[in-house]
């Protein structure tokens, strides 16, 4: 696994498909418990069928990725997409990708997408946030629980170095007092590219409301929510979903 260091974080990143001259970059963001090696198969498979280059990285403290030397703060996501992603397109030579992020990666794709100079030429988000809800503070204190009491612990270490930085970073930001007040809506008018937003409706961390007010605020936004399926569209429905994001750069490419 190749690393790279982008704001004095050294970082572990993959490349996957053929990049060609003149098509843009596919670049994934991982969820709050995620990682490189977390989304398997899937960049590869998104990359074929849309005849695309991707890059996959783990943000820090994920995966392999340089360790944290302190606890995340409420605004880690907007840390990212203002400072580090920014730096990491840069360093790789990465304009105008395509973002592809899973639920806290949805959500630092939408704010870079309001915020960056050059903006993405699209984005596409799986289970993202937009605000903090009643129910994905339920089912993160009962991912607390599960960590404590059954095997997740030991399947997700054989995804991240820091297993218990990964794990208690994500899980005491969303369950403190203060993160009840996140909300990135004031983002969403700014975003200055085409969106696709997809959902599980069986998603156990965020209602339809989070679809709802994307929809109302992303200029140019399509929604798509999948049956049978929970919060991780690509593993669920993964067919559905790269049959979707596959219309979606046919759609911004031309």
């Amino acid at each position: 696994m190749p690393f790279v260091t982008v704001a004095s974080q050294r970082l572990e990143y993959r490349r996957t498909g053929i990049a060609r001259p003149g098509r843009p970059t596919l670049v994934f963001l991982h969820e709050g418990l995620g990682s490189v090696a977390m989304w398997r198969a899937f960049p590869a498979r998104v990359a074929r069928a849309t005849r695309l280059s991707a890059v996959v990285y783990s943000r820090r403290g994920y995966g392999k990725s340089e360790p944290l030397d302190g606890a995340r703060t409420l605004r880690y996501m907007h840390d990212e997409a203002e400072r580090v992603l920014p730096a990491f397109l840069h360093l790789l030579a990465i304009d105008r990708p395509i973002l592809v992020g899973h639920s806290d990666g949805g959500s630092i794709a939408l704010i870079y997408a309001a915020v960056a100079t050059q903006p993405p030429l699209g984005v596409v988000t799986l289970a993202a946030h937009v605000l903090v809800e009643d129910l994905s503070v339920a089912s993160i204190a009962e991912a607390k629980d599960k960590f404590l009491t059954t095997d997740v612990r030991t399947k997700l270490a054989r995804h991240h170095a820091d297993v218990d930085s990964v794990f208690w970073g994500w899980n005491r930001i969303w369950l403190s007092p203060e993160f009840r007040a996140w909300n990135i809506e004031e983002y969403l008018p700014r975003v200055a590219c085409p969106v696709l937003a997809i959902q599980g409706e069986e998603d156990e961390y965020g209602t339809i409301e989070q679809m709802r007010r994307i929809g109302e605020k992303v200029p140019d936004a399509e929604l798509l929510m999948l049956p049978d399926c929970r919060h991780s569209a690509h593993k669920d429905q993964p067919d559905a979903v790269i049959e979707a994001i596959a219309r979606f750069v046919e759609r911004v490419r031309a």
